[in-house]
């Protein structure tokens, strides 16, 4: 595809209609998962590693990663005291990779599945809940004091164990994994190269839950943007699409990454345009790896974005989440 072409398709996806959201749900537990995943198979005693959180609410529930918005909410703090502090060249030290941006919603009375795939701004892929036909098993098994049972299935060219708890009836589970009469608390593939582990669980007070989404506070014409700002929310609790997703499907998406691989610094620029017209004119710098320079934001004169280490090489992969099933 020609590079007209690729431009043709991010400048219609950023014009067209936003998303319209689900009804936000509130949580009513919060689930911690140690996610590990044998990426490159020549280096099995060296597997990727993050920290993950599946948030349940009545009629949805989203997985995301801990670990990314910890560090977002680091980065943000400092840019914050800096700018607080009144200074006109604001450093910001990078803690290197920021963790998985995507986030997959899943809405069980809709059978709706809805990834945020974030590439510049939050695009929304929806596709049917995916279907999975588990066989229960009568094993059991202890979790942290949650008294599990044993249940298989095959999903995306893999042969996965899970246990859930029946007496926390919650038909959710970690990444894609549901259908049980009860919440996935850990799960993994045969051959171990994929795990979920459980890390714990938190059941969220039902009067702090019930308060409402706030937007995050802003400084008119001063927006520092650090990652991804879609949800906005005081409240970590609220479960919600975020208001400004735009609608896209899976292949769209993927050309837009290939635009940014194959023109960087033309795929920042639309970005940025784009999300300046979303937020009324305010001016938007969004972070990256290498040190970058911007000007005109209110006396700031400089933003300075360093990475915390050298620059990594890209990562093998040969052997992705979901494989293609056997013929």
């Amino acid at each position: 595809m020609k590079f007209k072409s690729y431009l043709t398709i991010a400048f219609s996806l950023v014009s067209a209609a936003f998303a319209q959201a689900q009804k936000a749900d509130t949580a009513q537990a919060i689930v911690h998962y140690k996610f590990s995943h044998i990426r490159d198979t020549t280096k099995r005693d060296t597997p990727y590693v993050e920290n993950m959180v599946l948030l349940i609410g009545r009629n949805a529930s989203v997985y995301k990663s801990y670990d990314y918005k910890m560090r977002q909410e680091q980065m943000r703090k400092s840019f914050t005291e800096q700018m607080n502090s009144g200074s006109t060249n604001l450093t910001f030290k990078s803690p290197g990779s920021l963790g998985t941006v995507n986030e997959l919603f899943q809405f069980p009375n809709d059978k709706k599945f809805i990834t945020k795939d974030v590439v510049g701004n939050s695009y929304l892929v929806e596709e049917s809940m995916p279907a999975m036909t588990w066989k229960i098993s009568t094993d059991t098994a202890n979790f942290s004091g949650l008294s599990c049972q044993k249940a298989t299935t095959h999903f995306k060219g893999r042969d996965y164990t899970a246990w859930f708890c029946p007496d926390l009836p919650y038909r959710a589970g970690p990444w894609k994994l549901n259908g049980l009469p009860g919440l996935i608390v850990e799960a993994y593939d045969t051959r171990k190269e994929v795990v979920f582990k459980f890390e714990g669980l938190d059941k969220v007070d039902p009067k702090a839950a019930a308060l409402a989404a706030e937007p995050a506070p802003s400084m008119p014409g001063r927006t520092i943007v650090i990652g991804d700002i879609s949800d906005g929310a005081k409240n970590a609790n609220i479960i919600a699409l975020p208001k400004n997703g735009i609608k896209a499907t899976a292949k769209e998406v993927n050309d837009l990454r290939e635009l940014r691989r194959k023109d960087p610094q033309a795929f920042m620029q639309m970005q940025m345009a784009a999300m300046q017209a979303q937020m009324g004119g305010n001016t938007v710098i969004r972070g990256s790896a290498t040190s970058s320079t911007g000007g005109g934001l209110n006396g700031i004169t400089s933003v300075n974005i360093q990475s915390s280490g050298a620059s990594a090489k890209a990562a093998v992969m040969n052997n992705p989440l979901e494989l293609p099933e056997k013929k």
